[in-house]
């Protein structure tokens, strides 16, 4: 990864706050965010009604809540794409135990803990057995996709209690924004707090910029990522929980390709596919930018193919604009352009 090593330099922190804010790619983010919902608002009328608004944030919120973790493992340069199989089978543990008689809440807690373990078990793989975090997730987003749907087969529980599932999607009094999203912002809050202003949020950056000077820092490299992989698994099942009670339905194929539009977010959001990049302000655009966008979208009678195909291509473009942004730095930072390492460079 020598043409992202510029990238990794404490350079940028030579310039004032306001250019470091408001010349980022978080800010060119939440910039195209804002730029769509002007448009779209003006483009199409049906979007800037109350309902639209609710239905996008229902919509978006599995999306919003894998991301905050998502952020994270990507910041270490790993990955977990196992994260939707999880929804699914946190998902299957509350329909099945409720079938069973066990109340709503005390199934949830019992989906959390299998979550939880979801994720031990990415972790433990990645950090004990040293495994490539890319294989494991692909290897336990199957096995746990199909214990899923070996434990219901084809069949869905739908028999939820009322309250429950109204609670799901309910909206803050009067307001069209639904009332996951004070769950959202206080979940957010604490991981923004844990990444961008912790020691531990420090040495995420670290492990994403080198795992071997982490180290000699005194970061416990292994320990941090297994923490993550299980706070990816427990989010992942919250997520399955809130899943499961909005469509009133438990399936062992829900949220089944989820793990694509969360990375996409997050990488569209800034986060550095390398590690040792990112913000949340700007993984929160992200995910609101493909929302709005698919809403949007929809609303105009564009079809799914055609908005699959516009996401992927955001997603793209925002890979390859970062590379080239630090191959640009590179140029820039070196004498001639010449190959070298640059003294500030801690990667």
């Amino acid at each position: 990864m020598t043409g992202t090593t510029a990238a990794r330099t404490y350079r940028d922190y030579s310039q004032p706050l306001w250019r470091r804010l408001l010349i980022s790619r978080e800010a060119a983010v939440i910039g195209a965010l804002a730029l769509v919902i002007i448009v779209s608002m003006m483009s199409v009328r049906a979007f800037a009604q109350p309902i639209t608004i609710t239905y996008l944030f229902l919509d978006i919120a599995p999306i919003l809540l894998i991301a905050l973790p998502m952020t994270l493992v990507i910041i270490t340069g790993e990955i977990d794409l196992s994260v939707a199989s999880i929804v699914g089978l946190s998902s299957v543990t509350v329909g099945v135990l409720h079938q069973n008689g066990m109340p709503i809440p005390a199934a949830a807690l019992v989906a959390l803990l299998v979550g939880l373990i979801a994720g031990a078990i990415n972790g433990a793989l990645i950090t004990i057995v040293g495994l490539p975090s890319l294989a494991v997730t692909i290897g336990t987003l199957a096995l746990y996709r199909g214990l899923a749907v070996g434990l219901l087969g084809t069949t869905a529980v739908t028999e939820f209690n009322k309250f429950w599932t109204d609670l799901a999607k309910s909206k803050i009094g009067d307001t069209a924004i639904p009332s996951v999203v004070i769950l959202i912002v206080v979940l957010a809050l604490v991981f923004g707090i844990l990444l961008h202003f912790t020691t531990f949020g420090r040495g995420i950056f670290a492990i994403g910029l080198s795992p071997e000077a982490a180290r000699f820092s005194g970061v416990n490299v292994e320990r941090t990522k297994f923490i993550l992989f299980m706070l990816s698994g427990i989010v992942s099942a919250l997520a399955g929980i809130y899943y499961t009670l909005r469509f009133g339905s438990a399936r062992g194929d829900n949220a089944t390709g989820l793990e694509l539009s969360v990375i996409a977010a997050v990488l569209l959001g800034g986060v550095s596919i390398f590690g040792g990049r990112g913000a949340l302000p700007g993984v929160l655009a992200g995910v609101l930018l493909i929302g709005t966008l698919a809403s949007a979208l929809r609303l105009a009678n564009v079809t799914s193919d055609v908005i699959n195909v516009i996401t992927g291509t955001l997603l793209i473009a925002s890979v390859v604009g970062t590379s080239f942004l630090a191959w640009l730095r590179s140029k820039r930072g070196r004498p001639g352009g010449t190959k070298g390492s640059s003294p500030t460079a801690t990667g």
